[in-house]
């Protein structure tokens, strides 16, 4: 196919403290590539395996990227490496992304890595946000360990904790001491 006749798509790339997303898209927001990796503390090495896990699945004699962006914590560097038209930070990356699918949405709760975020929107602009600075209970890193220590997929712990009869009490300020509570 002639470079004129090609299809107009977008790159998307999210680089946080402990995973990598990565989604091409097209002018009417359907995805034609995506990839979930683990970071591995290594930023540049995670993209550069997630663009080549992309293009596998991407037709590039059909579609053309006109536009990357980029956001999470490494978002600037990233960006920079891959010629990013937009760096964004995660708040506006959330609420431009709920948004767009759910434009009644008014509350965005997101568990990253490293940390998690309540984020409020209104009329489609993120108004206020807040996330934890003292301690790592509750973020995905934590979700993580636990649901290999309890040998379940951490997809499944949402579905299997809302069917519990008799939720244990979890000391939730505290990583260390929400741990000990799921030893015992």
């Amino acid at each position: 196919m002639s470079e004129d006749k090609k299809e107009y798509v977008y790159l998307g790339v999210d680089v946080g403290s402990i995973s990598t997303k990565g989604v091409i898209i097209d002018k009417e927001n359907r995805i034609l590539a995506s990839s979930y990796i683990w970071t591995e503390g290594n930023p540049i090495g995670a993209v550069k395996k997630l663009v080549k896990l992309l293009e596998e699945q991407f037709d590039s004699d059909r579609y053309d990227i006109v536009a990357t962006g980029t956001t999470g914590s490494a978002r600037k560097l990233v960006g920079t490496v891959l010629g990013a038209t937009v760096v964004k930070n995660e708040i506006t990356a959330h609420a431009v992304g709920t948004t767009t699918f759910h434009p009644d949405v008014r509350t965005i709760l997101e568990i990253g890595g490293q940390d998690s975020k309540i984020i409020l929107v209104e009329n489609g602009i993120a108004v206020d946000y807040a996330m934890n600075t003292l301690c790592a209970a509750g973020t995905g890193s934590f979700l993580s360990s636990q649901s290999r220590r309890l040998g379940i997929p951490v997809e499944e712990m949402g579905e299997i904790a809302l069917k519990s009869e008799h939720p244990t009490a979890i000391a939730a300020r505290c990583t260390v001491f929400a741990e000990s509570d799921l030893v015992h």
